[in-house]
């Protein structure tokens, strides 16, 4: 899970909205794109839900229905990108909950969200087909999913309580390999994280956000 990405690359995700397709530019946030590339190319996304929908703001995901995978994941930090492109509407950005806490966590950017940029979450790809299918995924539900639950639940909680979101049904990565299985995680990094700087403060290091 620890392979290179290619300089360039393109990852088409099937959604329950319709057909999404982002493209990544390695050098804009090298780290970042290294690990959305084997997270793909893994199928760590099938599954996974839109739990996180806010109009105007982000599409989040990156938390994946088995809740096995979550754990393994969850302390699986890559050091944090310099910033070097804005996030504007369509772009492609890992959540955090302070410095050097990316682990699986993603959102596209439904708009203008420059601010984000001093803050340090650094773009690494783009939305270049299906942004009509990004802005109608489902977002009845806001903030509301528990990304607590979600982690220790999967998607037992989320078909439960909030069975009308919109899911990846898989993610290919173009013209790469596809493994049959999911890979194990890499070793758990020793690293704390640090408190969530967005506000309100409801939001803990255990839960990456904008």
């Amino acid at each position: 899970m620890k392979g290179r990405a290619p300089d360039t690359f393109k990852v088409h995700f099937n959604t329950t909205a319709g057909p999404i397709t982002v493209e990544v530019t390695r050098a804009w946030s090298p780290l970042g794109a290294d690990r959305f590339y084997n997270l793909s190319r893994h199928h760590f996304f099938d599954g996974a839900a839109f739990f996180r929908v806010v109009p105007g703001f982000v599409v989040q995901f990156g938390l994946p229905a088995n809740p096995k995978v979550s754990q393994v994941w969850a302390a699986a930090n890559i050091k944090d990108d310099a910033v070097t492109q804005s996030n504007h509407r369509g772009s492609l950005t890992f959540a955090t909950a302070g410095a050097n806490t990316r682990t699986t966590q993603l959102f596209i950017n439904l708009g203008e969200n420059v601010r984000l940029d001093k803050m340090g979450f650094s773009p690494f790809g783009t939305v270049v087909e299906g942004m009509d299918v990004v802005d109608k995924i489902y977002s009845g539900y806001g903030e509301k999913p528990d990304q607590d639950l979600i982690t220790k639940q999967g998607k037992a909680y989320l078909d439960k309580n909030f069975p009308k979101l919109d899911r990846i049904v898989s993610a290919t990565v173009e013209g790469g390999p596809a493994p049959a299985a999911p890979a194990k995680a890499p070793a758990k990094s020793p690293a704390k994280k640090s408190p969530a700087k967005k506000s309100p403060a409801k939001k803990t290091p255990a839960n990456p956000t904008p």
